[in-house]
């Protein structure tokens, strides 16, 4: 798959000099992180896989991505970054909310987590230049992701889409659930979507990313990914259509080819978003509803209230809370909630200040996508997909970063012998 292979070049002005890209290791540290927010738990897989190697390889691929990012940074370059400065400053209500062990020794594990998550990005910062290659790593990774999701469709069928989940797409070599496949696949076909139209890729590679995954995103049967991939992909072409005549193309045929399936496939299309399931059901969001009217209505101290109960496995009762901003209420408190929603906010004011561009369309999809997904998604306040998708978003709206030539030295002036100097 060669998606945009082609090195972008800033031009150099007498001032400035362009600095050295980021070496082959940067993407594999990339990676890295990919692996480590895959999970532990999910689906029942063709080979049963035990939760605490699943455990070993996530947090061994953690330890690995700090250590190679130190390995290529070891000057410890960092580049200022309100995304990450703020993720840190989160670390803060979850380790007061984490020492009194209410949550078990497990919320400091995660505290520690969550730290070397946010330490490895402080160092891959310093690559952070506006440029598309953290753009392609992230496509190419989360490609691989859904290739052993379609290996294990085709080797076991049964497996990957098993009763217990609605005939739903599962992950059956690897431990993965409808949302997160969905997830996955919804973010690689946006992105993929923007570079064709950005003309950093040609259309037959795109298509080699964006068919199978459309294929798999409507196996997940995943309302929540595929309305934030529409919707986040309405709002990046549009900031796209004043500057792009492909964008404004594209606009206007996915509008008439939108219209023309909402006439001719409104059944069909009605019967995959509602899943088989009743209204009432559907009204109640799958049962999520009750968990959160749950969760308001517990007691909580004025402690609790502003620090949360610690890290957890993002659960209220045993059951799961599916919603980002409730569960770091529950865990990070409201001082969590708004740094939270801070980090949202000056990563969509810098997007809305920056002069149109592919990198700040992109942007645009990726928090976008994630607002929306925070609705019935958890992840924001915790090392996740997520908060690599707004990692990515910040990389992205960084300025380019540029090295000042240092002036030449002075060229040492030529002495003169005496018989040879003017006497007059």
């Amino acid at each position: 798959m060669a998606l945009d292979l082609r090195r972008e070049v800033a031009p150099r002005t007498p001032d400035t000099a362009a600095p050295a890209g980021p070496p082959r290791l940067v993407g594999t540290v990339w990676g890295l992180l990919i692996l480590n927010t895959l999970g532990s738990a999910g689906a029942v897989t063709i080979v049963p896989l035990p939760r605490s190697l699943i455990q070993m390889v996530t947090m061994g691929a953690l330890v690995a991505a700090f250590a190679l990012a130190l390995a290529v940074n070891l000057r410890l370059r960092i580049r200022s970054s309100a995304f990450v400065l703020l993720l840190t400053l989160l670390l803060v209500p979850s380790l007061i909310s984490s020492v009194d062990l209410e949550s078990g020794f497990g919320a400091l594990f995660r505290c520690g987590r969550l730290a070397l998550f946010i330490a490895t990005l402080w160092l891959l910062s310093r690559w952070w230049d506006g440029s598309l290659t953290f753009v392609r790593h992230h496509i190419r990774m989360y490609f691989v992701v859904l290739g052993s999701v379609a290996v294990g469709l085709v080797v076991s069928p049964g497996t990957a889409l098993p009763g217990l989940y609605g005939g739903r797409l599962v992950g059956a070599l690897w431990p993965l659930t409808p949302p997160q496949i969905g997830q996955y696949a919804a973010v690689i076909i946006g992105l993929t979507v923007l570079l064709v139209l950005g003309r950093r890729t040609d259309r037959v590679s795109a298509a080699l990313v964006i068919v199978p995954s459309l294929v798999l995103l409507a196996l997940t049967h995943t309302r929540t990914a595929t309305l934030g991939m529409l919707i986040g992909l309405v709002l990046a072409i549009g900031s796209l259509l004043l500057t792009s005549a492909a964008a404004r193309r594209f606009f206007s045929w996915t509008v008439v080819v939108v219209a023309v399936a909402a006439v001719g496939f409104s059944g069909a299309l009605q019967a995959w978003f509602l899943r088989g399931q009743t209204q009432e059901n559907f009204s109640n969001l799958t049962g999520r509803a009750k968990v959160w009217d749950a969760l308001l209505a517990a007691p909580r101290t004025t402690t609790e209230q502003l620090f949360g109960m610690g890290l957890g496995d993002k659960s209220f009762g045993g059951l799961p809370i599916d919603n980002s901003w409730l569960a770091v209420y529950q865990e990070q408190g409201l001082i969590g909630v708004t740094l939270v929603a801070t980090l949202l906010l000056v990563l969509g004011g810098v997007a809305l200040l920056r002069p149109p561009s592919l990198q700040r369309a992109c942007a645009i999809f990726l928090i976008s996508y994630c607002a929306i997904a925070s609705y019935t998604e958890a992840g924001l306040g915790d090392a996740s997909p997520y908060l690599l998708h707004l990692a990515l978003a910040a990389a992205l709206l960084a300025t380019p970063a540029t090295a000042p030539v240092l002036p030449a030295p002075p060229v040492p002036r030529r002495r003169v012998p005496r018989w040879a100097q003017d006497r007059r």
